[in-house]
């Protein structure tokens, strides 16, 4: 088929991962700083020094045909703290960054928070932590004020679940907790709060851009259809990482179903689950005002029962085989011999993807867009002689477009897509060893070398079939 001509051919990036400067120019520190010092296996700097490079970068968007490029606005790059002082080096920073898009032709679709809140506020306890939600809400009405005749589209958020079962249930993010499930359930409630209260104040001064969330949709599939065990692994698994979300983000409250389901993972620690009604208000408010979803997309799961203790091992260095993920009360990760998986052990199954298309088109009918926002392959490219032939990526995203086609037939409204990363970029716990760009990156040079799937890319934006 044949995307519409206003289709948003995208390159996406964070500002922690791409940006370097992470100490300087009056940047604040963020939760990731000393964490990953006190790791030692890597740093984010000079990642892609987009800082100084964003020109270089735009220039190629135009180029190659990258019509959108996400970026995040770093806090800590705005307000030092996360609130008061502001620092004006930062500020001025997005508005020469957003004035080169426009030069380029490319429209920069703004993320608010991407896995960086500032370190003050994290350490006491991130959004758990109530000052933390005003911040966010003050930091997000500067940014809508200041930039509003640069950015028409903002998301709130990227990622809440991986952000919370980051820090709460894997202890791969800051504060490196493990196996808290409530806890990280509590968090991504007061996170859609968060979401809720700046959409609210985005929309009542009548801003004439848009705004939405992102969230990260991996499609749960039973192990074994036939065993209701496994059924009930996969729709729990489901309702945690994915119905709880979307309830919050198109209803503004929890449906029976969900509640269920998250009342019983409460009930394995003696808790329950009651969001308080004047934080479901806001919520039911904002859920009317959401222009667009954007999914994030990487993989799918297949999931069979499990009732042992929590057992979770991050494949962070491209050891394939090497991931394990069983989750008490809920689930275990299988794999698939007939399915693909990359180096780190992600499942390539673009069929997932549109599955969770349909899914937000059929059971949230009041979703207005979508934006595939973040969809790609880590891959460990070979560099030769300034030649890149990254042909199973383009054979990866090939496969993730046309499945999105096929969703775009039954009627789902998609509007654009992203491929991760625009260009190589900085990894939150792969380091500089997994590689998802169009535009390949010299760490010790930053010279931009365009790879094969760039020059396949721009064809792509050029025919626009799928």
């Amino acid at each position: 088929m044949k995307l519409a001509d206003d289709f948003i051919f995208g390159g996406a990036t964070a500002a922690y991962q791409c940006e370097g400067a992470s100490k300087e120019y009056g940047k604040g520190k963020v939760a990731w700083d000393d964490y990953l010092e006190k790791q030692g296996r890597f740093a984010p700097d000079p990642a892609s020094d987009f800082y100084h490079q964003y020109p270089v970068d735009l220039d190629l968007c135009k180029k190659f045909g990258v019509n959108g490029i996400r970026i995040s606005i770093a806090w800590s790059r705005v307000f030092p703290t996360g609130e008061g002082q502001i620092n004006q080096e930062g500020v001025d920073f997005y508005h020469k960054v957003f004035q080169a898009c426009k030069k380029n032709g490319v429209e920069p679709f703004v993320t608010l928070h991407h896995f960086d809140t500032p370190d003050a506020l994290h350490k006491k306890g991130d959004f758990l932590y109530p000052h933390t939600i005003d911040c966010f809400v003050n930091f997000a009405k500067f940014c809508f004020e200041e930039y509003k005749d640069e950015v028409q589209y903002w998301f709130t958020f990227n990622e809440i679940w991986p952000v919370t079962s980051g820090q709460y249930v894997t202890g791969t993010f800051p504060p490196g907790e493990k196996y808290d499930v409530t806890k990280a359930i509590e968090a991504m409630h007061k996170m859609i709060l968060a979401h809720a209260k700046v959409v609210i104040a985005f929309k009542e001064k009548g801003y004439k851009g848009q705004i939405g969330i992102i969230h990260s949709l991996e499609t749960k599939y039973p192990s074994d259809a036939s065993k209701p065990e496994d059924v009930l692994a996969a729709k729990r698994e489901d309702i945690l990482t994915n119905q709880f979300l979307l309830d919050a983000t198109f209803h503004g409250e929890y449906s029976a179903e969900t509640m269920e389901h998250i009342n019983f993972l409460f009930g394995l620690e003696g808790k329950t689950f009651k969001p308080a009604e004047i934080e479901l208000e806001q919520m039911r408010i904002a859920a009317k005002y959401n222009d667009y979803l954007g999914i994030n997309y990487y993989q799918s799961h297949f999931t069979k029962s499990y009732d042992g203790e929590s057992q979770i091992n991050h494949n962070g260095t491209g050891d394939k085989g090497t991931s394990v993920y069983r989750l008490k009360g809920i689930g275990e990760h299988v794999f698939k011999e007939e399915i693909d998986r990359t180096d780190w052990d992600w499942l390539i199954y673009p069929e997932g993807l549109h599955d969770q298309i349909l899914r937000i088109k059929e059971q949230y009918p009041n979703y207005k867009a979508i934006y595939i926002t973040e969809n790609g392959m880590g891959y460990k490219d070979d560099f030769e002689d300034g030649t890149i032939d990254d042909t199973p990526r383009i054979d990866y995203i090939k496969r993730h477009m046309h499945w999105i086609g096929k969703a775009i037939e039954k009627g789902a409204n998609v509007k654009g897509y992203f491929v991760w990363s625009l260009m190589d970029v900085f990894s939150w716990s792969n380091g500089y060893n997994k590689r998802y760009g169009l535009f390949y990156v010299d760490y010790e040079t930053q010279k931009r070398y365009p790879k094969k799937s760039a020059y396949w890319f721009k064809e792509l934006s050029e025919t626009k079939e799928v």
